[in-house]
Protein backbone atom coordinates (compact mmCIF):
# COMPACT_ATOMS: atom_id res chain seq x y z
CA UNK A 1 0.00 0.00 0.00
CA UNK A 2 1.53 3.73 -0.66
CA UNK A 3 1.51 6.17 1.73
CA UNK A 4 -2.14 7.11 1.82
CA UNK A 5 -3.14 9.58 4.70
CA UNK A 6 -7.12 10.47 5.32
CA UNK A 7 -9.19 13.17 5.74
CA UNK A 8 -12.20 13.09 7.63
CA UNK A 9 -15.13 15.55 7.25
CA UNK A 10 -16.62 16.13 11.00
CA UNK A 11 -17.18 19.47 11.39
CA UNK A 12 -20.87 20.42 10.40
CA UNK A 13 -23.66 22.30 12.02
CA UNK A 14 -25.74 18.89 11.52
CA UNK A 15 -28.66 21.76 10.66
CA UNK A 16 -31.52 19.49 9.27
CA UNK A 17 -30.39 16.63 11.41
CA UNK A 18 -31.10 19.62 14.97
CA UNK A 19 -28.00 17.29 17.16
CA UNK A 20 -24.89 16.68 16.24
CA UNK A 21 -24.77 13.82 13.80
CA UNK A 22 -20.98 12.60 14.53
CA UNK A 23 -21.71 11.56 18.13
CA UNK A 24 -24.76 9.19 16.91
CA UNK A 25 -24.38 5.83 18.43
CA UNK A 26 -23.80 3.07 15.82
CA UNK A 27 -22.73 -0.49 16.32
CA UNK A 28 -21.30 0.53 20.40
CA UNK A 29 -19.43 3.55 18.87
CA UNK A 30 -19.93 7.39 17.72
CA UNK A 31 -20.17 7.72 14.22
CA UNK A 32 -17.27 9.73 13.90
CA UNK A 33 -15.12 7.16 15.85
CA UNK A 34 -16.57 4.29 13.53
CA UNK A 35 -15.40 5.97 10.71
CA UNK A 36 -12.10 6.89 12.50
CA UNK A 37 -11.55 3.21 13.48
CA UNK A 38 -12.10 2.34 10.09
CA UNK A 39 -9.17 4.59 8.48
CA UNK A 40 -6.65 3.74 11.16
CA UNK A 41 -7.47 0.18 10.56
CA UNK A 42 -7.11 -0.09 6.84
CA UNK A 43 -3.35 1.31 7.08
CA UNK A 44 -4.43 4.90 6.65
CA UNK A 45 -1.83 7.47 7.95
CA UNK A 46 -1.80 10.14 8.98
CA UNK A 47 -5.53 10.26 9.36
CA UNK A 48 -6.68 14.11 9.97
CA UNK A 49 -10.30 14.85 11.59
CA UNK A 50 -12.06 18.08 11.03
CA UNK A 51 -14.02 19.52 13.84
CA UNK A 52 -16.08 22.65 13.72
CA UNK A 53 -19.12 22.87 14.91
CA UNK A 54 -19.84 21.41 18.45
CA UNK A 55 -16.07 20.92 18.56
CA UNK A 56 -15.94 20.36 22.52
CA UNK A 57 -18.29 17.58 22.36
CA UNK A 58 -16.49 15.77 19.65
CA UNK A 59 -12.95 16.79 20.36
CA UNK A 60 -12.95 13.86 23.29
CA UNK A 61 -13.57 11.00 20.50
CA UNK A 62 -11.16 12.29 18.43
CA UNK A 63 -8.22 12.55 21.48
CA UNK A 64 -8.92 9.09 22.52
CA UNK A 65 -7.79 8.17 18.76
CA UNK A 66 -4.59 8.43 17.29
CA UNK A 67 -5.58 10.96 14.61
CA UNK A 68 -4.41 13.98 14.38
CA UNK A 69 -7.47 17.58 15.10
CA UNK A 70 -7.53 20.22 12.65
CA UNK A 71 -10.34 22.74 13.51
CA UNK A 72 -12.20 24.39 10.77
CA UNK A 73 -13.32 28.42 12.58
CA UNK A 74 -14.73 28.83 9.51
CA UNK A 75 -16.95 25.63 8.76
CA UNK A 76 -19.98 28.12 8.18
CA UNK A 77 -18.82 28.92 5.20
CA UNK A 78 -19.30 25.10 3.86
CA UNK A 79 -17.94 21.96 3.40
CA UNK A 80 -14.96 23.42 0.92
CA UNK A 81 -13.62 25.12 3.41
CA UNK A 82 -13.26 22.13 6.09
CA UNK A 83 -11.18 19.81 2.81
CA UNK A 84 -8.71 22.38 2.61
CA UNK A 85 -8.18 22.47 6.21
CA UNK A 86 -8.26 18.97 6.81
CA UNK A 87 -5.55 18.54 3.34
CA UNK A 88 -3.53 21.15 4.79
CA UNK A 89 -2.95 20.14 8.09
CA UNK A 90 -2.43 16.61 6.33
CA UNK A 91 0.58 17.89 4.11
CA UNK A 92 1.89 20.19 6.79
CA UNK A 93 2.24 16.68 8.92
CA UNK A 94 3.43 14.27 6.16
CA UNK A 95 4.44 16.15 3.14
CA UNK A 96 5.65 12.95 1.42
CA UNK A 97 1.53 11.37 1.33
CA UNK A 98 1.16 10.37 -1.67
CA UNK A 99 -2.53 9.91 -1.96
CA UNK A 100 -5.61 11.57 0.23
CA UNK A 101 -8.66 9.61 0.96
CA UNK A 102 -11.72 12.17 1.82
CA UNK A 103 -14.11 10.51 4.40
CA UNK A 104 -17.40 11.77 6.10
CA UNK A 105 -19.34 10.57 8.99
CA UNK A 106 -22.90 10.70 7.56
CA UNK A 107 -21.91 7.52 5.48
CA UNK A 108 -22.00 4.56 8.52
CA UNK A 109 -21.69 1.59 5.67
CA UNK A 110 -18.18 2.59 4.97
CA UNK A 111 -15.66 0.43 6.81
CA UNK A 112 -12.04 -0.93 6.60
CA UNK A 113 -13.06 -3.06 4.07
CA UNK A 114 -14.30 -0.02 1.62
CA UNK A 115 -11.77 2.07 1.83
CA UNK A 116 -9.28 -0.95 1.00
CA UNK A 117 -11.15 -1.36 -2.03
CA UNK A 118 -10.76 1.95 -2.73
CA UNK A 119 -7.37 1.94 -2.15
CA UNK A 120 -6.87 -1.58 -4.23
CA UNK A 121 -8.75 0.39 -7.31
CA UNK A 122 -6.49 3.27 -7.32
CA UNK A 123 -3.21 0.85 -7.48
CA UNK A 124 -4.63 -1.38 -10.23
CA UNK A 125 -5.95 1.65 -12.18
CA UNK A 126 -2.99 3.93 -11.59
CA UNK A 127 -5.85 6.08 -11.34
CA UNK A 128 -5.74 9.85 -10.13
CA UNK A 129 -8.60 9.46 -8.67
CA UNK A 130 -10.48 6.37 -7.65
CA UNK A 131 -13.81 7.22 -6.30
CA UNK A 132 -17.35 5.58 -4.90
CA UNK A 133 -20.33 4.88 -7.26
CA UNK A 134 -23.83 4.60 -5.72
CA UNK A 135 -27.26 6.14 -7.05
CA UNK A 136 -26.09 6.83 -10.67
CA UNK A 137 -23.31 9.10 -9.44
CA UNK A 138 -19.48 9.16 -8.05
CA UNK A 139 -18.76 10.55 -4.85
CA UNK A 140 -17.03 10.10 -1.72
CA UNK A 141 -15.77 8.15 0.11
CA UNK A 142 -12.68 9.23 -3.02
CA UNK A 143 -8.74 9.00 -3.46
CA UNK A 144 -7.06 11.87 -4.72
CA UNK A 145 -3.63 11.29 -5.77
CA UNK A 146 -0.91 14.35 -5.32
CA UNK A 147 -1.93 15.62 -8.79
CA UNK A 148 -5.22 17.11 -7.19
CA UNK A 149 -4.28 18.34 -4.02
CA UNK A 150 -3.52 21.66 -5.33
CA UNK A 151 -7.22 21.39 -6.54
CA UNK A 152 -8.58 20.06 -3.23
CA UNK A 153 -6.84 23.32 -1.21
CA UNK A 154 -8.34 25.07 -3.83
CA UNK A 155 -11.90 24.53 -3.19
CA UNK A 156 -14.63 27.39 -3.13
CA UNK A 157 -15.70 27.21 0.41
CA UNK A 158 -19.29 25.82 -0.89
CA UNK A 159 -18.08 23.19 -2.99
CA UNK A 160 -17.58 19.29 -2.35
CA UNK A 161 -14.86 17.67 -3.76
CA UNK A 162 -17.99 15.49 -6.11
CA UNK A 163 -16.92 18.80 -7.91
CA UNK A 164 -13.81 17.65 -9.08
CA UNK A 165 -14.24 14.20 -9.46
CA UNK A 166 -17.09 14.92 -11.93
CA UNK A 167 -14.50 17.42 -13.85
CA UNK A 168 -12.32 14.91 -14.55
CA UNK A 169 -14.11 11.66 -15.31
CA UNK A 170 -11.51 9.98 -17.78
CA UNK A 171 -9.00 10.50 -14.87
CA UNK A 172 -11.42 8.57 -12.39
CA UNK A 173 -11.55 4.79 -11.59
CA UNK A 174 -14.67 3.78 -10.17
CA UNK A 175 -15.15 1.92 -7.12
CA UNK A 176 -19.01 -0.12 -7.19
CA UNK A 177 -20.29 1.25 -3.52
CA UNK A 178 -24.20 0.22 -4.01
CA UNK A 179 -24.48 1.14 -0.07
CA UNK A 180 -22.63 4.31 -0.32
CA UNK A 181 -26.19 5.94 -1.03
CA UNK A 182 -27.09 5.36 2.76
CA UNK A 183 -26.49 8.53 3.97
CA UNK A 184 -27.98 10.46 7.33
CA UNK A 185 -29.10 13.38 7.16
CA UNK A 186 -32.33 13.86 8.65
CA UNK A 187 -34.09 11.83 11.50
CA UNK A 188 -36.09 9.94 8.85
CA UNK A 189 -32.77 8.84 7.41
CA UNK A 190 -31.66 7.42 10.84
CA UNK A 191 -34.97 5.67 11.52
CA UNK A 192 -34.67 3.57 8.25
CA UNK A 193 -30.77 2.38 8.79
CA UNK A 194 -32.63 1.36 12.78
CA UNK A 195 -35.48 -0.18 11.76
CA UNK A 196 -37.63 2.70 12.78
CA UNK A 197 -36.78 2.32 16.31
CA UNK A 198 -34.80 6.03 16.66
CA UNK A 199 -36.63 9.30 17.45
CA UNK A 200 -35.11 12.46 18.38
CA UNK A 201 -35.80 12.14 21.85
CA UNK A 202 -34.79 8.50 22.23
CA UNK A 203 -31.79 9.27 20.26
CA UNK A 204 -31.02 13.19 21.83
CA UNK A 205 -30.82 10.99 25.52
CA UNK A 206 -28.67 9.00 23.93
CA UNK A 207 -26.18 11.30 22.70
CA UNK A 208 -26.48 13.31 26.58
CA UNK A 209 -24.92 9.78 27.67
CA UNK A 210 -22.24 9.92 25.43
CA UNK A 211 -21.28 13.75 26.36
CA UNK A 212 -21.58 12.79 30.17
CA UNK A 213 -19.07 10.10 29.56
CA UNK A 214 -16.71 12.08 28.19
CA UNK A 215 -16.49 14.86 30.68
CA UNK A 216 -15.58 11.92 33.63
Amino acid sequence: MQNIGAVILAAGGSSRFGQPKQLLPFRGKTLVRTIIDAACEAGCSPVVVVIGSNGETIHPEVAHANVLEARNTNWRSGIGSSICSGVRALISHAPDVEAILLLVCDQPAVNARTIKGLVATHEATNSDIAASRYADTLGVPALFDRSFFEELLSLDDETGAKSIILQNRQRVAQFAFPEGAIDIDTWEDWEKLNGGSSSPKTMGTAITKIAIRQRR
